[in-house]
């Protein structure tokens, strides 16, 4: 031993020193590294990330960036001075929507040690299924006695071990069950693994020649093959209450004695005075004491324009300051801001939902029972008439695997991928597992206004009407403005190929439009008591030029591709529509008219969606809520079921059921079809579930099915179930 050992080599003190001294440096850095998490609603495909990583790449302080699109979230490291809003900007340079989002909150919830717990114990039934299969091809090509019987030994002591760790998730649910004296679909298959050992154990210790340890493995090993998908499929749809909080602003300006500092969110005390630049979200709810400015709470309450804000106006976190610094007093920090209180709201439906029984569930509170029964009355009836234990317990193992309920498994699973499928390729992605079921029993459908029915983006109406000096003087005041309408207005008088006109002393007044000079008379763009003119019901904006009277220039909301067409196909279907917004009653009022929607409810907060949603559910209704902002989010996880569009924030994807990964609306009718459709293949498979084994069963009862027999039924039934499923296809 000694030869073979290789001494190591000497080295300087200075040689030895340096990897831990690079060690400490690459801690060192990491350490001093500003680590930023931004949310992506906007991001569709692998264009987007490349762009937006190539634009954070050549950021001078960013060291790495990542964007995800599955998530819809960007991981920057960046140097200590670089600061989000910076990244925000730079982004939303490239044309894409940016939001901060607490990366400490997010990194608490990353680790996935439930998949990981489910992927170790996959590994082992695997490998433990494989040996074990091995030796079973030995017995079957003709082992016999002594060499038979080792064979048996070796695959007990490979099989007990692997079962009693691999089997763990199936213990604990059916011993979880059990404790409350109820039955799920575990009940019975731990019943089958456990009987085909102990069946096995008798038979090897007997020196008989059949064995089942191979059969009670590979039944393991598919079985947490099933359960570790199904995971998976969800594992990136965290709890939306955990993604509001996310969306909290992470650090605040605060402001003592006339000097501004930085300072973590958990730092801010009530009374406080905090600092908000354009641009920046409020990091609590407070009062607004300096300045003036305009408000976006479209992520709040859904409201399609900025709202105005001046001294004394409560403010609330999550909402974004766009023209002018403010400086607000803090009146609710933590856990009592409006953020917070919503993610509460969220918490509670999702909590509410998932009491929601599955049909698996429901059909093994009636089978569980009905195969126990039958297999204790076989092995009891054999035993008093044959007096032989060994052949009562082979015909009890013959019963219970005949019954055992993988066609019954299978009856749910097999359709609700089928129909999975047949909707991914329409646009549309399932998260949840019981989606499906759920999505069949609607009557009832609410739809979110702003970014669900509608783009959320204004268009200028009224374009073509405008008289053409007009609309050069617009144009030059509102290009250097961020606020929508005048965005709205630079878009649109570019693509009709309007030039600027010449204006000198371009100012943005915050809250209330843009001024300038042009031929010794003052412009104005903006608010309709800032220019002294009547305020029109549809939303609008008004050019001012010296005395002469104000010219308006309204705004519409464009719709979303399909949504005219999904709204009449589910009226078509019988189901009931309604429109819900936290927008302004006449915007609300006409969309409802253009989409011919007979009931609507405007100005609502999120509690008041919630509310709705309860309400109608308690007068009986199924509902199915389509919505995409963070307004949204308690009534997509208050309702039945839900869906949002791929473009939503975080919380609204993570809080719905179905999300549609397009822009087109059309394909949710196709949706609650294909749903019934699967709901009806699903109850076929249970009545050829029952057909199965009102045959089988009597046969085996009858002692006329050995274990192995028993086996090939069982796959055969598994087979029809899996074939009638594939046609939604």
């Amino acid at each position: 031993m000694t030869a073979l050992m290789q001494p190591s080599p000497s080295a300087c003190p200075a040689c030895a020193a340096a990897p831990a001294a690079a060690s400490l440096a690459a801690r060192a850095t990491a350490a001093s590294s500003e680590q930023i998490a931004l949310s992506l609603p906007t991001i569709h495909c692998s264009a987007c990330i490349s762009k937006i990583e190539r634009a954070l790449g050549a950021h001078p302080g960013v060291r790495s960036a990542r964007v995800n699109l599955t998530l819809k979230r960007a991981s920057i490291e960046a140097a200590p001075g670089v600061t989000a809003e910076q990244i925000c900007a730079l982004v939303e340079g490239l044309g894409f929507e940016a939001h901060e989002l607490d990366a400490g909150t997010l990194n608490a919830t990353a680790t996935d040690r439930a998949g990981r717990d489910l992927l170790m114990r996959l590994a082992v039934a695997g490998f433990a299924s494989m040996n074990v299969m091995l030796l079973s091809v030995s017995v079957w090509s003709g082992a016999e006695a002594a060499t038979r019987d080792m064979f048996h030994w070796i695959s007990a002591a490979i099989t007990l071990p692997a079962i009693a760790f691999s089997g763990v998730p199936f213990f604990r649910s059916a011993w979880a069950a059990l404790r409350k004296r109820r039955l799920n679909m575990d009940v019975p298959i731990v019943l089958a693994i456990v009987l085909a050992i102990m069946t096995s154990l008798w038979e090897t210790m007997l020196s008989g020649e059949h064995a089942y340890f191979d059969a009670a493995l590979t039944l393991t090993f598919f079985l947490l093959a099933g359960r570790y998908l199904d995971h998976r499929t969800r594992a990136i749809a965290r709890s939306a209450a955990e993604e509001l909080t996310a969306l909290e602003v992470p650090r605040a300006t605060r402001l003592r004695e006339g000097a501004e500092e930085q300072v973590n969110l958990a730092e801010l005390r009530l009374g406080d005075m905090i600092l908000v630049r354009p641009g920046g979200r409020m990091p609590v709810d407070g009062e607004i004491v300096a300045g003036t400015s305009e408000i976006d709470r479209s992520l709040l309450t859904g409201e399609t324009l900025p709202v105005f804000a001046g001294l004394g106006q409560a403010v609330s976190a999550g909402e974004v300051n766009l023209t002018g610094p403010l400086t607000i007093r803090a009146t609710a920090v933590g856990a009592d801001t409006s953020l917070h209180r919503m993610a509460d709201l969220v918490a509670i439906a999702e909590s509410g939902r998932s009491r929601y029984t599955s049909l698996a569930d429901h059909a093994a509170k009636l089978y569980a029972p009905g195969v126990h029964i039958l297999a204790g009355l076989s092995f009891l009836g054999w035993y008093l008439y044959s007096w032989d234990i060994r052949t009562a317990l082979n015909i009890a193992a013959a019963v219970l695997i005949i019954t055992c309920p993988c066609a019954l498994g299978l009856a749910v699973p097999a359709v609700t991928t089928a129909a999975s499928g047949r909707l991914f390729r329409r646009g549309m992605l399932i998260k949840h597992e019981t989606a499906l079921e759920r999505l069949a029993q609607v009557d009832t459908v609410v739809f979110d206004k702003t970014g669900t029915l509608t783009t959320g983006s204004p268009q200028l109406s009224n374009l073509g009407t405008l008289p053409r000096p007009s609309l050069e003087l617009a144009l030059a005041l509102a290009q250097g403005s961020s606020h929508p309408l005048a965005q709205a207005i630079m878009h649109a008088a570019r693509a009709e190929g309007s030039v600027a006109a010449a204006v000198s002393n371009v100012t943005e007044v915050p809250g209330y439009g843009t001024k300038a000079m042009v031929g010794g008379q003052e412009v104005r763009l903006g608010r309709a008591s800032w220019t002294g003119a009547q305020r029109l019901p549809e939303t609008a904006t008004f050019l001012k030029v010296g005395t002469e009277p104000p010219v308006a220039l309204t705004f519409t909301d464009a719709l979303r591709p399909g949504a005219t067409e999904a709204v009449q196909a589910l009226m078509a279907q019988g189901k009931r529509v309604i429109l819900i917004s936290g927008d302004s009653a006449p915007a609300v009022e006409a969309l409802a008219q253009r989409l011919h929607i007979p009931h609507w409810l405007a100005e609502a907060l999120p509690a008041d969606k919630a509310a709705r949603i309860a309400a109608l559910r308690e007068e009986g209704a199924h509902v199915l809520m389509v919505g995409d902002g963070l307004n949204d989010t308690a009534a997509l996880s208050a309702a039945d079921v839900s869906i949002s569009p791929a473009s939503a924030l975080d919380a609204a994807r993570v809080a719905s059921d179905i999300v549609l990964l397009g822009n087109d609306l059309a394909p949710i009718a196709a949706a609650c079809d294909t749903a019934k459709s699967a709901i009806r293949r699903i109850h076929e498979n249970f009545r050829i579930a029952t057909l199965y084994n009102l045959i089988a069963v009597p046969l085996a009862v009858a002692g006329l099915c050995s274990p192995l027999i028993a086996a090939l039924a069982m796959s055969l039934s598994s087979m029809t179930v899996t074939l009638n499923a594939l046609r939604l296809r």
